[in-house]
């Protein structure tokens, strides 16, 4: 059991025998994170957070402190972790209720096994020094609704059909210590407030990161991501929805290959998942409702029904899809790119082929020539041949990464629907 002690003031003495590491939060030597140090005045407009979503952003950020600082080769599979966390909380009974459904929806995600202890705590000077400055300002705002934005193509797409519609919406930024994820997400800022004439004020852009990490799966990004959406939506009484665009092929997490069961799988918006989030936030009190638009759509088709073509057609290239740009750094490159053979870039470069017919995206390999690449494409087109050979029943893949209860037939069509996709791409290449 890897135990790690969370600390949140420099009055808390809480210690435990044996605990493998104590993260002082409040210390910049072990984690840098900016929500309350950036955007301040940006956080004014809102109204006090509540507290149980104060408590989610900390549990979040000391989820992923243990998914970068706890290494999976040295477990009995190479694989699960058993992680327990001590963390002080404003809300202890409301947490001490949920603590069980926290563990069960992170164990998911990550694929370890999760454990909890909780004790009470009290604001810390951060967020007194915040609720004072949120109390102060008299001029408040209330969006209709808060989007994720990654800066990758789903998103990008999410947050045009968002504006078209509603362009009294606050967007959601996170960044880590990598350069290719903030150079494209101030890209489509930059892009997004010109078109739409947007205000600088609708942008949240926050960092966050433990400091020297050692294990690169990271599953739990998107959970530290998603709080610090769900906290600034936890300030207005009246519910608030979250959009998370994500294509459905990749939200159902369905292996192509068995190489995909590890580290490249993510169950950032499955639907097991988010109905397990949504429920705690639920038992929390949290008024936020989580909303994917494209659950049921392929890549290809939300590009090809983007309320805004010809807007996207123009900034497609400014989108970051690949699940490493900054790869090329170990080949002493300045500029993140797209790898053009991983996952993500794969079913990007078929959704966009889809679409468009052609794609000026920039890739360092097009072609699965390089190293690493043409496994990558063998491996794709033994997955291909596998579900046309065995005629591999949709109802029971979509079950593969987690369960599926509702909308059976709707998962089973983007799931055949999104395998044509890439196939039509690869087929084109020999591996």
């Amino acid at each position: 059991m890897n135990e790690i002690i969370c600390r949140l003031n420099a009055e808390d003495t809480f210690t435990k025998e044996g605990a493998e590491y104590t993260v002082d939060l409040f210390s910049k030597k072990q984690y840098r994170y900016t929500f309350w140090d950036d955007n301040k005045r940006k956080l004014y407009q809102s109204n006090l957070f509540n507290k149980s979503a104060i408590d989610l952003l900390y549990i979040s950020l000391m989820v992923y402190y243990a998914d970068r600082k706890v290494s999976r080769k040295n477990t009995d599979d190479a694989w699960t972790r058993d992680i327990k966390l001590f963390i002080p909380v404003l809300e202890l009974e409301k947490w001490n209720a949920n603590k069980e459904l926290l563990e069960k929806m992170l164990s998911f995600l990550s694929g370890d096994r999760w454990s909890f202890e909780f004790r009470k705590r009290e604001l810390n000077e951060k967020e007194v020094k915040a609720f004072k400055g949120i109390t102060r300002q008299k001029n408040k705002h209330r969006p209709n609704a808060i989007c994720m934005l990654s800066g990758g193509l789903d998103s990008f797409i999410g947050t045009i059909d968002t504006l078209v519609g509603n362009r009294d919406t606050w967007f959601v930024g996170h960044y880590g210590g990598g350069k290719g994820v903030i150079k494209y997400q101030k890209n489509v800022i930059g892009k997004l407030i010109e078109q739409y004439k947007l205000s600088e004020n609708q942008f949240f852009n926050f960092f966050a990161s433990p400091l020297q990490g050692i294990e690169d799966t990271t599953r739990t990004r998107s959970f530290m991501f998603f709080a610090h959406a769900i906290i600034l939506g936890s300030a207005f009484n009246n519910v608030l929805p979250l959009i998370i665009p994500e294509n459905g092929l990749i939200s159902l997490n369905i292996p192509l290959t068995n190489t995909r069961l590890g580290s490249c799988s993510t169950r950032t918006t499955h639907p097991y998942y988010m109905g397990l989030l949504q429920q705690l936030l639920n038992n929390l009190s949290i008024t936020v409702k989580l909303y994917n638009p494209y659950q049921f759509k392929t890549k290809g088709q939300i590009i090809a029904d983007c309320k805004d073509l010809n807007f996207l057609k123009t900034n497609i290239s400014e989108t970051m899809s690949c699940s490493h740009p900054d790869v090329g750094r170990y080949a002493r490159e300045t500029k993140p790119s797209h790898c053009g053979n991983c996952l993500p870039c794969v079913i990007r470069r078929a959704a966009i082929e889809y679409a468009f017919h052609t794609d000026t995206s920039n890739y360092k390999d097009n072609d699965f020539r390089g190293i690493g690449a043409s496994e990558n494409l063998r491996s794709y087109k033994v997955g291909l041949l596998d579900y046309a050979q065995n005629s591999i029943d949709a109802s029971l893949a979509i079950q593969i990464s987690g369960q599926v209860v509702d909308n059976i037939e709707n998962y089973c069509t983007v799931y055949q629907n999104g395998i044509t996709e890439l196939k039509t791409l690869l087929d084109k290449y020999n591996g």
